[in-house]
């Protein structure tokens, strides 16, 4: 069986793509899943977290990382497919070409949204490339303030959509940033913490929700 490929995606900046990418690949590879993670995102966010990592751990990093560009990326994906459990692509949020070619390699285009009118509005192009690849879409709401009434409206009207919205939300947790800085996911820096429960739930909701690629 080959592996999952999950391409996140998300045309509008600061939606939290990357901590996304690198939340769930730790909490992946600590249930000992076998998890690589693909950077084609000039901007290079997650290969700068990952470097971190490096500096902290040494190559024991617990995934296997790939920095290319789009352009590179199918190959790169039938490689890794053969060796993993799952592969984690950070796509970038603007480059047109190279992220319609992330979304083609996905099992699964996972969405971060920030619970606003005018990030939701802004998803659209996102959700448009998807759904002209044919490719399914998870939304996630990222960033989820603790007392919203406007946010839980926004959940509803996500419904409108026709796409899949992951039960399981993100909060606007400190945790988060403060794992990111040091290279790790908050399920190593604070394990049973709200936030490490958050991830590891999504993560779980995610992977059962998705079979693996053909």
């Amino acid at each position: 069986m080959t592996a999952k490929v999950f391409t996140i995606a998300q045309q509008k900046g600061g939606a939290g793509k990357t901590t996304l990418a690198a939340q769930l690949a730790i909490a992946w590879i600590a249930q000992r899943r076998r998890i690589a993670v693909v950077d084609i995102d000039p901007q290079g966010s997650l290969s700068h977290w990952i470097e971190l990592r490096r500096q902290s751990m040494g190559s024991a990093i617990g995934f296997t990382p790939s920095t290319l560009s789009g352009w590179r990326l199918a190959g790169e994906v039938e490689r890794l497919m053969r060796l993993h459990d799952a592969l984690l692509i950070d796509s970038p949020p603007h480059a047109m070409t190279e992220a319609r070619i992330a979304v083609r390699a996905a099992t699964l285009v996972i969405v971060p949204v920030q619970p606003s009118p005018l990030d939701l509005w802004a998803t659209r192009p996102t959700l448009e490339l998807a759904r002209a690849e044919h490719r399914p879409v998870l939304l996630v709401v990222n960033r989820m303030p603790s007392r919203a009434t406007l946010a839980h409206d926004m959940i509803g009207k996500l419904a409108a959509y026709e796409i899949g919205v992951a039960r399981t939300t993100i909060g606007n947790r400190i945790a988060f940033a403060a794992s990111m800085a040091v290279g790790s996911g908050v399920v190593e820096t604070e394990p049973g913490s709200p936030a490490a429960q958050e991830i590891i739930a999504l993560g779980e909701e995610i992977w059962n929700a998705t079979p693996a690629a053909s």
